[in-house]
């Protein structure tokens, strides 16, 4: 697949990339806190899981979900008085009929995760630890974009970017698959918005830079998923829908894959419940 046949950026259909070496990488694209309709989870057979996260987001994952027992709603109200992109984004895609929002931990990874974890399929944390040099320069990069002058005189009318960019994103919207309401394809336009703003905060270059990494360690799980499943070792990928094109184009690249284990080695061949 070429960058110029890349999918629709909002389109709903999973998408595989199959990788020259062997074996496939289903991209399953998600919106940020919203649960998805059975008929919108994945249904394909896969061996193994990868996230763009650190495995420090598991921890994460557990203290929301103590905190939900002990406090409904809790993490959904400090969210939206954090301020910036995701607090918007939270305050409006609650405000979207038919569409379950506003979930801690995030329901679809969090879900994938336990499946996982269920019939024992090894998981890949696709984003290094801190303590990886390469890694530590990118965070580097990052928070010195974030905080240049123009950044932060620019995330003062926050706001009025917001509206701008949903205008624009709203031409974008897919019609969501059959049986689901059509107010996905708001919610859609919405979680674009929120993740082009964060996009905008730290630069092209940057975001390029980690697309890369991404896919050299994705590469890498999959060489992993291989010496179990050979050629047809199938990793399953959930990531926010509006960043699955730009992941797959960083793919299409070829980087050398990166090593990287999982953290299990067993496995099951059972579909996704």
């Amino acid at each position: 697949m070429s960058v110029a046949l890349l999918p629709e950026r909002l389109d709903w259909a999973d998408h595989t990339w199959s990788d020259p070496d062997g074996g496939q990488i289903i991209l399953h694209g998600v919106l940020p806190t919203v649960v998805y309709p059975r008929s919108m989870r994945p249904r394909i057979e896969w061996h193994g899981l990868a996230l763009l996260e650190a495995p420090d987001v598991v921890d994460m994952w557990v203290q929301e979900e103590k905190d939900e027992a002990e406090s409904p709603g809790v993490n959904l109200a400090h969210g939206l008085i954090s301020g910036g992109a995701m607090a918007i984004y939270l305050d409006e895609i609650s405000l979207v009929e038919d569409v379950t929002s506003g979930r801690f931990p995030d329901p679809e990874p969090r879900r994938l995760h336990r499946n996982a974890e269920r019939h024992q399929r090894p998981v890949y944390f696709v984003e290094p630890t801190a303590d990886d040099e390469r890694w530590s320069e990118h965070l580097t990069n990052e928070a010195k974009a974030a905080s240049h002058w123009k950044k932060l005189l620019g995330m003062i009318s926050l706001g009025g970017k917001w509206r701008k960019r949903v205008k624009k994103n709203i031409f974008l919207a897919q019609k969501p698959p059959k049986g689901v309401s059509p107010n996905f394809g708001s919610a859609a336009v919405l979680s674009t918005t929120w993740w082009d703003l964060n996009e905008w905060i730290v630069g092209e270059p940057v975001v390029e830079a980690r697309d890369q990494r991404y896919a050299e360690r994705l590469r890498g799980a999959l060489a992993d998923l291989r010496i179990t499943h050979g050629s047809d070792a199938v990793l399953l990928l959930p990531l926010f829908l509006p960043h699955r094109n730009a992941v797959l184009a960083a793919l299409e690249s070829l980087p050398e894959p990166e090593e990287i284990t999982s953290n299990t080695t067993d496995t099951a061949d059972t579909e996704e419940e």
